[in-house]
């Protein structure tokens, strides 16, 4: 027989008791890592006993990456400038040509300069008109460019078709977009092309915001509020708070105010917020502010058509209210 020390320890497998050597490979438990096998059979034959422990080691180490604060948000830096992006969906453009998020102070720069002809980012030339526009978007779908698959899947469900909405964002969230993670959530909520499954919008949510997404995030504490969880909630709304999430630093104050929240988790919330909105601030992006404010607009033809993220606002899908606690 084993001994339980051997088997946690990884030198002998934790059913036969066979150890490890030159012509003996064990292989970790892929869901706890806790203890190793020989083979499929031992590890089949050893569920029974360690089904309890491996289960909860495994929801261990899924918090221990679900509470992990992020670096940024999920939209990360303009690739100009270097600076985080703001969470205001106005306050960048998606460039059609190479599908990158450039922030309005390097957008504004670019089309006021003698390279306005040029994409800031990738250098080729910007289209002409959104005929363009949209030919240069259906080669970034082509090269499987999750960002292009995503804005393509809002423009089938402008045109009503649901069941190319839902293959276009399932095949983005698979290469990694988490806008199309946390749009994928809302419709496996809403039932809207697809049949309800709360499974599939935790495991969504849960997959925006480990990368990032406070919306996800802020979600994601609704629910574990609706759940009875209230310790789960507060660390989700904290997280995204800490990204410059204004809906969640909201609810946190009124929690405060309702004497849910410790003081200190509250002022530390607050801070963090205030930084996370201080650096995506710069003198160019005020310039452009500025600007705007004074008439300046987008050139739309250098952008996707309703996919630029600038335009969100444009989706009747990302309108849609977050889950209400």
């Amino acid at each position: 027989m084993t001994s339980e020390a051997e088997a946690i320890n990884g030198t002998r497998c934790a059913s036969c008791g066979v150890a490890e050597g030159d012509d003996i490979k064990l292989k970790h438990c892929t869901a706890c890592h806790l203890v190793k096998y020989c083979g499929v059979k031992c590890q089949r034959e050893h569920r029974p006993q360690h089904k309890r422990a491996c289960k909860k080691r495994a929801a261990e180490l899924h918090d221990e990456i679900l509470f992990k604060q992020p670096e940024s948000s999920h939209l990360g830096e303009c690739p100009i400038c270097c600076l985080p992006h703001s969470l205001d969906v106005k306050s960048y453009t998606v460039m059609a040509c190479c599908s990158q998020k450039i922030c309005n102070g390097c957008d504004y720069a670019s089309q006021i300069s003698e390279i306005d002809e040029n994409c800031p980012f990738c250098r080729h030339p910007t289209p002409k008109n959104q005929e363009e526009a949209n030919k240069k978007s259906m080669k970034r779908v082509e090269a499987n460019d999750p960002v292009a698959l995503r804005i393509l899947a809002f423009k089938r469900y402008n045109e009503g078709d649901n069941e190319s909405t839902i293959e276009y964002l399932t095949k983005a969230a698979e290469l990694g977009d988490l806008v199309a993670h946390y749009e994928l959530a809302n419709f496996y909520r809403d039932g809207e092309g697809v049949q309800k499954d709360r499974k599939k919008v935790i495991y969504h949510l849960e997959q925006a915001a480990i990368g990032g997404h406070p919306e996800a995030r802020y979600n994601l504490g609704c629910a574990e509020e609706e759940n009875g969880r209230f310790e789960r909630t507060v660390k989700h709304w904290i997280i995204a708070a800490n990204l410059g999430c204004d809906q969640s630093l909201d609810t946190l104050k009124r929690g405060y105010a309702a004497g849910r929240i410790k003081k200190e988790d509250f002022a530390a919330a607050l801070r963090a917020h205030q930084a996370a909105l201080d650096a995506a601030k710069s003198p160019q992006r005020e310039a452009a502010q500025a600007a705007r404010s004074g008439g300046w607009a987008h050139d739309r033809s250098r952008a996707e058509d309703l996919g630029g993220e600038s335009s969100r606002n444009e989706y009747k899908h990302e309108q849609r209210d977050h889950v209400q606690r």
